[in-house]
This record gives C-alpha cells, structure tokens and sequence, in this order.
C-alpha cells in the first residue's frame, strides 16, 4: 500500500470524524468504509488516537501555510497580527469543520484541534510581536503567555458566530491593553469581522 493509499485513509476517517464524531467513529467502520483489512489499517497506524493526531496535524498545517502568507505582505505589524490570528482557524468552505470541531460529540478532537493550533499559532505570532515591540509599536513582556490568552479568547467569542458588538469592543480594547498597543490602532479589527465598533 502506498503513501497515497495511507492519506487516503486519514481522508476517510476525517470526514467520519467530522459526520459522526470522533468517539462515535470506530477503527471497524473506518475499515469497513475504506475497504481494507484490519491489520492494513495497523500497518499504518497504532491506534485510533494517531490518526486523531494525523487530521489535526493536516487542518493546522493549511491553516498555518494561509497564516505564514501574512509575515511578508507589507501591511501594518497590527494587520499581519490579526490576519494570521483569523487565518488560524476553519476556512468558510469548512465551515462544518467549525461546526463538528465544537459539537458535543467531538470533546476529544476540539481539544486537540486547540492545542496544536495554540501551540503553532504562538511560534508564528511570536514573530510578529517582537517585531512589533522592536518597532515601539507593541510594549508587552510574556509575549507566549499573552499569545496563548489571545488565542483562546478570539477562539471562544469568534468561532461560534455568536457575539455582540459590546464583545467586538471589549476584543478589541483588550488586544491593544494585552499587547501594549496604541488606544484605537486595533479598531479596524471590528471591520474585519463584521462589527461596527467605532472606539
């Protein structure tokens, strides 16, 4: 079996994983839909759990190839910043990924999904802080800590679609606080996702 053939298969069990759940999705029905033997499957992976691994890997590589586009465009350091932050996440044509990533059913493969996008989001944002910082645009020290809180913040209020411009306006002043930016130089943040937050 091929390297083609092993990719095939994450590809089967991502969309059960994303249809059914990953608790609800077992190694027999990926094995069954693929059409293999079961020891097939066990030559490539150890278990269910690496190929949970495998998927979250691939989603945040995309994600973190479309984020890295941000680092060179010669846009304001406060842009690239909030541009990798939005590109660190499900695309619109994946927007039943977010949906399956924060159903119920799916606790084990959110939580992973939010630690590697956390963990690879922070080495890229990283970057672009201390830029920031060296150009006196940002004054902050614990740039891993603040980028962690950052991410986590813009993940719970953004990913459900469900927030208010009072939470737009609160983002906002609390990502120029967090960062030491300027007061109103993150305000067209409220642009960029919808809002009307005028500052």
């Amino acid at each position: 079996m091929s390297k083609n053939r092993k990719q095939e298969l994450l590809e089967i069990a991502y969309k059960m994983f994303i249809t059914k759940g990953y608790d609800n999705t077992s190694v027999d029905e990926i094995i069954k839909e693929a059409d293999i033997a079961k020891g097939t499957f066990y030559y490539y992976f150890d278990s269910k759990d690496e190929v949970l691994d495998l998927v979250i890997n691939d989603m945040i590589d995309k994600e973190i190839i479309v984020a890295s586009k941000y680092i060179e465009m010669q846009i304001p350091i406060e842009q690239k910043l909030i541009g990798i932050i939005t590109s660190l996440r499900p695309s619109i044509d994946e927007k039943n990924i977010a949906i399956a990533l924060n159903d119920d059913t799916n606790i084990k493969m959110h939580r992973k999904y939010n630690d590697k996008l956390i963990d690879s989001g922070t080495k890229l944002l990283k970057e672009i802080i201390l830029e920031g910082i060296n150009k006196g645009i940002f004054n902050c020290n614990n740039i891993e800590e603040r980028i962690k809180l950052l991410l986590i913040m813009s993940n719970e209020l953004f990913d459900n679609n469900n927030y208010s411009e009072k939470d737009i306006e609160v983002f906002v002043d609390t990502t120029e606080k967090m960062l030491g930016a300027s007061k109103g130089s993150m305000n067209f943040i409220a642009n960029l996702i919808g809002g009307k937050y005028n500052g």
